[in-house]
């Protein structure tokens, strides 16, 4: 059977949740002589504007019942979107009946993951589980070589130019396209639901698993300049790069919006204000400081090279002299939970430089999900939200740390958290002063960081590395004494690590020797 391309439009079907635009729809439709069914609030609103309408129980002959559950599951409906205009036992089956044909369905559907979202009871979010709507989507999608479906108001002005362009004729493209709409929609509503069920019922990894995401931008291109890319998101309600509003700058690449979210959740992790800067996800410097000017400084301090054409996140709002510090560094990207006027008003003057707003921080210690495509499949865990606290370390040296040890090994397993592994992070006063990131081997990230700490060192004219007297994190356990003593040679006087090592009385006693203090976690930060 050949699909015809342009399909008179005469009776539409409208029951919305949404009712964004729908006056000016049922308005504009009546204008071009378009028979309205419609149930509930929807038919009520129509009327109210004066828009002609006709219920759907009028239509049927069968009234709405079970407190709305049942009232468009009908043949008189359902007929009408299913039949083939062009089959003839469909047309006689139509005509045997008394089923109209329906060739435009506008539904949305109850706003289930917004009652979710609230924290509604069970049986207030089981009532929000749309069924007619999605069996009305569905008909009408999989019939639309003669049905268009519309579920999206932004839909509607298409939808109008296209009758207006066509003389009340929708074409087949435009019905294929909300046909794919229309089917990407019911996925993700039902994605929504068996996640939510999942939850419930305590199921961590449950059997089957969807997972959905509406497009929020195309982008240039992807990690290089022949790939191709796109940024979706989730609906998760965690402050980042989904939710951020950007005041100014060039269109966010997927690079950028890998490393800023890299960036975001990395400056999170601090109560005090701190600053993050960010090179190819990983971080080149870190720090705490009494405000955000003195915090930017000494994470800049770290690896000043590398932070040329950073990104830089700030836990705090940003304010002039922290802008006015930022602006003098070419910087791709700056994120903040704010900006104060003086701030927004120094930054304008970079053009280019993408500042993202986000209204608030992450919550580290949020459960979520992390999802990895592999071959075949994808990999799923639950987000590292894992926190050591002073009281879960174990002191296994001869020499405890100190108080401003401790406070500077507890700051650089936070950072190192962050690091591509294997992980070496050199911190002093809580700020890093060298960080080494992604080595095959270890032992190469604590040397590693020990020469960028003497380079920058060197370059800002000081007489000795940071390194000198700093502590030392690594992401993991030491599998061999020689990252250690490198460190040690570097001149750490504490390390923090997870310990669990076959050769962790071998660490251990390298690190007495050198009179070091050191701590295990217990907590292991592997980041590939």
């Amino acid at each position: 059977m050949t699909s015809p391309d342009l399909v008179p439009l005469r009776r539409a079907l409208i029951s919305v949740s949404d009712k964004t635009g729908l006056v000016e729809l049922g308005q504009a439709l009546a204008a071009r002589g378009v028979h309205i069914l419609s149930t509930g609030g929807s038919a009520q609103r129509l009327a109210e504007a004066g828009v002609p309408v006709t219920e759907v129980g009028d239509h049927t002959g069968f009234p709405e019942m079970m407190d709305g559950r049942v009232k468009t599951l009908h043949p008189r409906i359902h007929g009408g979107i299913l039949a083939r205009r062009d089959d003839e036992g469909h047309v006689a089956a139509m005509n045997a009946h008394d089923i109209p044909g329906i060739d435009l369905v506008v539904v949305n559907l109850y706003p289930f993951e917004a009652t979710v979202a609230k924290g509604a009871d069970f049986e207030t979010c089981i009532e929000n589980i749309d069924i007619g709507g999605p069996s009305l989507i569905r008909g009408a999608a999989k019939n639309h070589d003669f049905v268009a479906v519309v579920t999206d108001p932004s839909d509607y002005a298409p939808l109008l130019a296209e009758l207006a362009a066509q003389d009340g004729q929708t074409t087949l493209g435009l019905r294929r396209h909300l046909a794919a709409k229309a089917y990407a929609r019911t996925g993700a509503y039902d994605a929504a639901i068996g996640a939510w069920f999942a939850n419930r019922l305590g199921q961590t990894w449950p059997e089957s698993v969807t997972v959905s995401g509406t497009l929020r931008q195309t982008l240039r291109y992807g990690e290089n300049p022949h790939q191709t890319a796109a940024f979706y998101v989730t609906g998760e309600r965690r402050p980042g790069i989904a939710t951020a509003t950007q005041l100014q700058g060039k269109e966010l690449s997927y690079n950028n919006l890998n490393d800023t979210d890299a960036a975001f959740e990395l400056v999170a992790e601090f109560d005090r204000p701190a600053i993050a800067i960010i090179k190819h996800a990983n971080p080149c410097g870190v720090a705490e400081g009494e405000d955000l000017p003195t915090a930017y400084a000494r994470a800049l301090a770290c690896d000043p090279v590398s932070a040329f054409g950073g990104i830089i996140a700030a836990n705090r709002t940003l304010d002039a002299a922290t802008a006015e510090a930022i602006a003098k560094l070419f910087a791709e990207v700056v994120i903040a939970p704010d900006a104060d006027e003086a701030a927004r008003a120094v930054l304008a003057s970079k053009k280019n430089l993408r500042v993202l707003l986000t209204g608030d921080l992450p919550n580290p210690a949020q459960a979520g999900t992390l999802i990895k495509t592999v071959a075949g499949g994808f990999l799923a865990q639950s987000r590292d939200d894992g926190r050591v606290q002073p009281s879960a370390l174990k002191v296994v040296t001869k020499r405890a740390p100190t108080p401003k040890e401790l406070a500077d090994l507890l700051f650089a397993f936070r950072v190192g958290k962050h690091v591509k592994s294997n992980a070496i992070v050199y911190a002093k006063d809580l700020a890093t002063v060298g960080i080494g990131a992604g080595q095959m081997s270890r032992v190469d990230s604590s040397r590693i960081a020990a020469i960028k700490s003497r380079e920058a060192a060197e370059a800002a004219g000081l007489s000795e590395p940071g390194t000198k007297g700093s502590v030392v994190a690594s992401d993991a356990f030491f599998p061999f004494a020689d990252g250690l003593i490198a460190a040690a040679e570097a001149g750490v006087t504490a390390v923090i690590q997870p310990g669990g090592s076959m050769r962790d009385q071998e660490v251990i006693d390298a690190a007495d020797e050198r009179g070091l203090a050191m701590v295990f976690t217990g907590m292991r930060h592997f980041r590939h």
